[in-house]
């Protein structure tokens, strides 16, 4: 076989389906357009409306050919342990919906495999369902022998989006490594355990509708999905014995090396940990690069998840502090050139990285107290498994680390109840990775899918212009479609064209009238369900509207105008951000309504209030200077070559729309701006806060809102001047001058109510006895504030005794009674004990305290009895 690289094999499977008439589509993000997904980790996600026909492809394509970027972690704790498993891989993929099927999709696999990779036939085999002969002819026809073909049954060759719907039979491909790599078992075939069969390829044949009583309907449409495994073909095409060997992940397998000092090879343990963040660090850096910030949940948590442990895993073969950066140099390297992604977004990988591996450093910290606390409060010798597991999945702490610390204590680990744990936790992993499964095929929700079906996309009017004349083509009505909506009726309108901008990419969806001659609705949202589907939320006050009917949509113009002005607003905050904190800043979010705008980025630390100064001042100076904007269409890779800003996370096209205000901001945005920066005003910034780790919010206000908010600011300025009688720009500097005051006084206050009269202590001295055990004491009653001023009193009586003795008082605070007893250690040394003294007087006054022998305080409910108390101290010293 020929050696090929990684790029090499990529490019000339996308080269073949290519030629074959399959449209070549970019990998989509790692964030799903599916909702129920977690994270994109097969490669016909992105053509879910195709396979449901939502979707159509223009001619001449008969179908699609990706190679598809994707993280799956529900089998985290086996990566690394095999030379299979990774949680970031990539999958070679074609699909088709309906053009081809199992005859070309089998020739074309054995083809490519044959005649392109030159594998040897001899080493390939395959295996079907049990009951598809019509593949198993295919396979024949070909010329693969029948000793090279298996039957499975419907676990192993049987492919089901769920209990119900889209299903068929699967065929995959496999290499054998030879026997070296085997069990050894004269049984050995492809569907065994041990490695001697790698799978490279699976072809799925969706031609079923599941039925609920088991039988299985034909699809009027068959489809085929298939995948393909990069880094295994990789494996299998450089001759290596694991992924880990293959060009692109040995390559970070060597930065390890460099880091650690050590040699691949030498050592499994070292080995285990160089291919875990060989690994991981690759999946971290391809998640930041799509828009995913580290979190306590969801996609955020499993990025935050592998990022810790590959830090985890890295220090125990000795690399330390900031280190992961490396490694993702490495990346850029090795696969900018295919994903640019990656490339643009550099800034932010870096930072955000360092600002996990500092957060880490703190957790870890944490987790060796939580260890310490647990091993502290152990009762025998064995730490429960439970506990190391709560070390190993919250901390980061790998098992191995809390048995070695444990260890050096004389204490064992709980190892089955640990991997009791870890199997409940990867049922759960299983579990939800069944239901992404289910849920990447299941249909699409109702009703509006089956409009976006019926009368396509949306033709959307409104960039240039407010009002259109248009048709009503369908109406909701408490969720059913009906024929019209009568007065006094609230429903949903969908129109063959709208003016109205339906609520996406953060900007709030557009209100205004749909009038029908005389008779109008009033619409009050409109929304996107289903994308390029618009839907009017409409209120019908009086007068009707039926399907069919030609009407006069009006937007809200002055509305839109607002709306317009703080859109064009949050770009070119978003530039002057940038300019003053550095590139990493990246829209994480925003919202854009008439009224306000919000602008979520990425950055770790609070602004100062010279930084928001300066951004409001760049952001100004570019609305003030009146620049036209800019609106086109163009390619997404002219635009990334151009540099044009990509919203953070967001997914595109193949056409993008730009909007640029000159050399300041350029961006891609399908939303609606105004025609020159002149119209947006005045930008003000009223709050800067955090939304999250490393995601700040700004919030600001432009045009007739900021002149509100001035005028607000200014009204708040001028009653404060009043109140304080000065002129309105000194109210600062006489705010502060009182608050001196006022914080001089409280200070006085303070000390005041601690001190304590010298005839107080005067008369306190005078009390003193002799206690038969050979040392002075004070036993009185005296008026208290609280505890501290008993501390205080007992000071300045030591001192004032003639030789050193001990004090007994109580007293009333607020009501409640006070007790404390304090004695020199002279005294302690013979027989007085301050903490037995209270602990006896406690009950005299229902309450109770303790301390030490030397000072002893305490609090009670009965006031009452603090004579009794007293009594009590002086039966038991005198």
């Amino acid at each position: 076989m020929q050696y090929m690289t990684t790029a090499e094999i990529r490019e000339k499977y996308l080269s073949y389906f290519e030629d074959k008439g399959c449209k070549r589509m970019p990998s989509s993000s790692l964030i799903p357009d599916d909702p129920s997904l977690l994270l994109t980790s097969a490669g016909m996600v992105q053509f879910k409306p195709y396979f449901l026909h939502q979707k159509e492809l223009e001619a001449p394509y008969i179908g699609t050919t990706t190679v598809q970027k994707c993280v799956r972690t529900n089998d985290i704790d086996i990566i690394g342990t095999t030379g299979r498993h990774l949680s970031f891989f990539e999958m070679l993929g074609n699909f088709s919906f309906g053009e081809y099927f199992k005859e070309q999709m089998c020739a074309w696999a054995y083809d490519f495999s044959v005649n392109v990779l030159k594998l040897p036939p001899e080493r390939l085999y395959f295996t079907v369902f049990q009951d598809d002969d019509e593949t198993i002819e295919i396979w024949k026809s070909l010329g693969v022998p029948d000793d090279h073909i298996s039957r499975l049954g419907e676990d192993d060759n049987f492919w089901r989006a769920g209990p119900t719907g889209p299903c068929g039979p699967c065929s995959e491909i496999y290499f054998d490594q030879g026997p070296e790599f085997g069990c050894g078992s004269p049984d050995c075939a492809p569907g065994c355990d041990c490695d001697r069969f790698l799978e490279y390829w699976n072809c799925v044949f969706t031609q079923y509708d599941g039925q609920e009583d088991g039988t299985l309907k034909e699809l009027p449409s068959k489809n085929i999905d298939t995948g393909m495994g990069l880094e295994r073909m990789a494996a299998i095409m450089q001759g290596v014995q694991s992924n880990y060997e293959t060009d692109v992940l040995r390559s970070l397998v060597a930065v390890g090396e460099r880091l650690a000092g050590v040699t691949y090879g030498e050592n499994p343990e070292t080995d285990l940990s160089l291919r875990i963040v060989a690994d991981h660090s690759r999946a971290v850096t391809f998640m930041i690069a799509d828009g995913i910030l580290p979190s306590n949940e969801g996609r955020g948590y499993v990025l935050r998840r592998l990022l810790r442990r590959a830090i985890m895993k890295a220090h125990l073969i000795g690399i330390e502090g900031h280190f992961l950066n490396e490694y993702v140099d490495e990346i850029v390297r090795l696969m900018g050139d295919v994903y640019p992604e990656i490339v643009e977004n550099r800034e932010l990988e870096r930072k955000l990285i360092m600002a996990e591996e500092e957060r880490f450093g703190a957790t870890l910290r944490q987790g060796q107290a939580y260890l310490e606390d647990a091993l502290g409060k152990l009762e025998g010798t064995t730490l429960a498994g439970e506990e190391a597991f709560t070390l190993h999945d919250t901390y980061g702490f790998p098992v191995e680390v809390t048995q070695e610390i444990a260890e050096g204590r004389g204490i064992a680990v709980d190892m089955e109840g640990f991997e009791a744990a870890m199997e409940a936790q990867r049922e759960r992993a299983r579990a939800a990775g069944a239901k992404d499964a289910e849920a990447a095929w299941s249909t699409y929700g109702g009703i509006y899918a089956d409009l976006l079906k019926e009368f396509g996309p949306t033709e959307f009017t409104g960039y240039a212009a407010t009002a259109a004349e248009t048709k009503v083509i369908a109406i909701l009505h408490e969720g059913e479609r009906v024929e019209r909506l009568e007065a006094g009726q609230t429903g949903e309108l969908l129109l063959a064209a709208t003016p109205f901008y339906a609520e996406m990419g953060g900007e709030v969806g557009d209100t205004g009238v749909i009038e029908n001659g005389d008779d109008h609705v009033y619409v009050l949202d409109t929304t996107a369900p289903e994308k390029g589907l618009f839907v009017h939320a409409v209120r019908s006050d009086e007068g009707t509207i039926a399907v069919g009917d030609t009407v006069v949509a009006k937007v809200d113009a002055n509305r839109r105008a607002a709306i317009e002005r703080n859109h064009t607003g949050t770009h070119i905050l978003h530039a002057a951000l940038r300019k003053v904190l550095g590139d990493h800043v990246k829209q994480a979010g925003s919202y854009v309504g008439p009224d306000r705008l919000r602008f979520d980025f990425t950055h770790f630390e609070a602004m100062t209030p010279e930084q928001i100064a300066e951004v409001e001042r760049e952001a100004n100076m570019h609305i003030m200077s009146a620049t036209p904007t800019t609106i086109y269409e163009t390619s997404l890779e002219e635009a990334r070559a151009a540099g044009v800003t990509g919203l953070f996370g967001e997914k595109y096209g193949d056409v993008v729309r730009v909007v640029e205000a000159g050399d300041f901001s350029r961006e891609l945005c399908g939303g609606c701006h105004v025609k020159n920066t002149a119209e947006i005003g005045l930008m003000k910034i009223t709050t800067e806060t955090s939304v999250g780790a490393n995601v700040r919010r700004i919030e600001a206000v432009t045009s007739y809102g900021a002149l509100a908010y001035l005028d607000k600011v200014e009204a708040e300025l001028k009653e404060t001047a009043a109140i304080l009688r000065v002129p309105m720009f000194d109210v600062s500097e006489r705010t502060a001058a009182n608050a001196k005051t006022m914080k001089d006084m409280q200070q006085k206050a303070k000390r005041a109510k601690t001190m304590v009269s010298d005839d107080m202590f005067t008369e306190l001295l005078s009390q003193v006895q002799d206690a038969p055990a050979g040392y002075p004491v004070i036993i009185a009653r005296t008026e208290v504030r609280d505890g501290g001023q008993m501390r205080n009193m007992w000071d300045v009586i030591r001192s004032r005794m003639s030789e050193p003795g001990a004090l007994v008082v109580a007293g009333v605070n607020d009501g409640k009674p006070v007790l404390m007893a304090a004695g020199t250690d002279e005294a302690v040394a013979k027989g007085f004990n301050a903490g037995a003294l209270i602990k006896a007087m406690g009950p005299a006054i229902q309450g109770g305290g303790g301390g030490k022998p030397t000072m002893a305080q305490a609090g009670g409910k009965n006031a009452e009895g603090i004579d009794d108390a007293l009594e009590i101290a002086r039966n038991m010293i005198l």
